[in-house]
């Protein structure tokens, strides 16, 4: 995507601290186009009050707030301003939020719902979490996002952060880390989850190594390709078509029995191997 100048377009995240004001204010200045507002429970005072100094500082910034999974909880965001919401609370690969917290909620209900309160008011949703598989970013989109953050999917890969490492039986990995670990907060993401006060600090989320994906040039359009066939499969030439047609009732969705997971993978071979492309 390119802005007005024929740029690439280019989003940076910010907390909803005061002195997270100094740090837009210079991000501004750089030109920015969209600013993210980071925050693991986006429905707070903390969030809606910074919501509305953007806009009526900078009436042109694209605001994308979050994280949010309800209808209510989206209400409050877009009311204050927001252009766009995040959705996804607890179903991160590495994430413990629902566990830790007993916060959080299924990541296809929140889409579906948050999504459909949103695309009421013209403001587009972020499935955040929870995509395993091409088939998840099929299932995200049909259920009414607009795009999908592929963290854990991207993590591993040639161009991901950090550096790669041997295990003791060969494999190459990368450390992946949440910000909710011990280990991110310790680097200063305890603000994120309000604990940065707090003299005991709770991980809501793990520190650990993925695989080496390659790179992102063959990871990318794997996934691309593999979500436009699933979208020829259930009939929808795009996104705003499969969005229509959830909304008119002729797209239609089953919740799966275990069984019904199982005979929907590999099954029965005594040997096989699963190559992606």
């Amino acid at each position: 995507t390119v802005n007005s100048t024929g740029k690439l377009c280019v989003g940076c995240a910010i907390g909803t601290r005061e002195n997270d004001k100094l740090r837009l204010a210079a991000l501004v200045k750089e030109g920015v186009d969209a600013i993210i507002l980071d925050s693991s429970q986006g429905d707070s005072v903390y969030q809606l009050n910074m919501i509305k100094h953007v806009k009526a500082t900078y009436p042109d910034l694209q605001v994308i707030a979050g994280n949010v999974v309800t209808s209510n909880q989206a209400s409050r965001l877009i009311q204050a301003g927001a252009d766009a919401l995040r959705v996804g609370m607890g179903s991160g690969s590495i994430c413990t939020t629902q566990e830790v917290c007993a916060v959080g909620r299924g990541q296809a209900t929140a889409v579906y719902h948050t999504s459909r309160y949103a695309s009421m008011h013209g403001v587009p949703v972020i499935a955040d979490g929870g995509i395993q598989n091409s088939g998840h970013i099929v299932k995200a989109l049909s259920l009414g996002a607009s795009t999908v953050m592929c963290g854990s999917m991207l993590a591993g890969t040639h161009e991901s952060p950090g550096k790669y490492m041997l295990t003791g039986d060969g494999q190459r990995v990368k450390v992946y880390r949440g910000m909710g670990s011990l280990d991110a907060m310790k680097k200063g993401s305890s603000t994120r989850y309000l604990g940065e006060a707090q003299k005991i600090q709770i991980a809501q989320g793990v520190s650990g190594t993925v695989r080496d994906k390659g790179s992102v040039r063959n990871l990318i359009p794997f996934l691309a390709q593999a979500a436009k066939q699933g979208f020829q499969d259930f009939g929808a030439s795009s996104t705003e078509a499969a969005h229509r047609m959830l909304e008119d009732g002729s797209l239609k969705m089953e919740v799966r029995s275990g069984a019904a997971q199982h005979e929907g993978g590999v099954h029965d071979m005594h040997s096989f191997e699963k190559k992606r492309w």
